[in-house]
């Protein structure tokens, strides 16, 4: 879902922590649109999670500027940023500190101010649509880890923020925690929400993420969708990331007709799918 109404405008900005010498970002620019979907991906200090600290004010630019809706995150007040930006970091268990699950999503929306009718109404929602909403009771640190992440991402959401930014989702999660999140992300930008995922997941990427920005020594090599990205070899080896296994394997089976940039293990069956029925009906040709 695209309206290309722009929400984030990054313009040549420049970033280096006040202890080093060398930048951490260089001259990125970036334009995010409402309902954008995007990972973020590039090996460890290539500068993902420090770029997309600005958007919640964690960081503010040396040189260029960051907009939300138009706006310089330099003349805006934090409650304002979080209202509009969403962030959950990398380990849920360093946002997690309140008695009960209610209270821990309820927290940011309570301090925003929120009225009690519209508090109780933002958290149950933020409990129903991750799931959570039986568990409302329970001290947090008794749930699962894709429950805890679910949990962090309920408080962000919580506050109404339309542009939520994930950091490393998946990290130590098994295939059913992964797709709980992923299901969870996907439904909530099919309701008009902004995502942006900062990931090494590239299998993950390939299923769920339909466009992907590369990044590499600060700078943004490479933003489009997410299947043409992924086939470029070139861009993907300077940013020290592998393709996607399947992916990898329809390269290898291409010269017997699978094609190229297939992304997923469907994907994958129906190409074989389609090759076998195109075989036997040259066999019965034949015969």
């Amino acid at each position: 879902m695209n309206d290309q109404s722009p929400q984030l405008q990054v313009t040549d900005l420049v970033y280096k922590y006040p202890s080093s010498k060398k930048n951490i970002l260089n001259k990125v620019n970036l334009t995010i649109n409402q309902g954008d979907f995007i990972a973020i991906i590039g090996q460890n200090g290539a500068g993902k999670t420090t770029l997309t600290k600005h958007f919640n004010g964690l960081h503010l630019s040396i040189d260029g500027q960051v907009l939300i809706n138009g706006k310089n995150t330099k003349q805006m007040k934090t409650n304002e940023i979080i209202q509009l930006v969403g962030y959950c970091y990398q380990n849920p268990d360093h946002q997690l500190f309140c008695r009960t699950v209610y209270d821990e999503v309820a927290y940011g929306p309570k301090n925003l101010g929120f009225s009690q009718q519209k508090l109780k109404d933002s958290v149950m929602e933020a409990l129903e649509v991750t799931k959570l909403a039986e568990k409302k009771d329970q001290y947090p640190f008794t749930l699962g880890r894709g429950e805890r992440q679910r949990l962090a991402i309920a408080s962000v959401i919580s506050m109404g923020s339309p542009i939520l930014i994930v950091d490393e989702p998946t990290t130590g999660l098994d295939t059913k925690g992964m797709e709980h999140i992923m299901n969870f992300l996907t439904r909530w930008n099919e309701l008009g929400h902004t995502i942006l995922v900062v990931t090494h997941d590239i299998e993950m990427v390939a299923k769920y993420v339909p466009q992907t920005i590369v990044m590499a020594q600060g700078e943004i090599i490479a933003n489009g969708d997410t299947r043409t990205v992924l086939n470029n070899k070139e861009v993907l080896e300077r940013a020290f990331v592998k393709q996607p296994q399947i992916m990898r394997l329809a390269q290898d089976l291409s010269p017997i007709g699978i094609q190229k940039d297939c992304l997923t293990v469907n994907e994958m069956y129906d190409q074989i799918v389609k090759l076998t029925s195109s075989v036997e009906q040259k066999t019965k040709g034949v015969g």
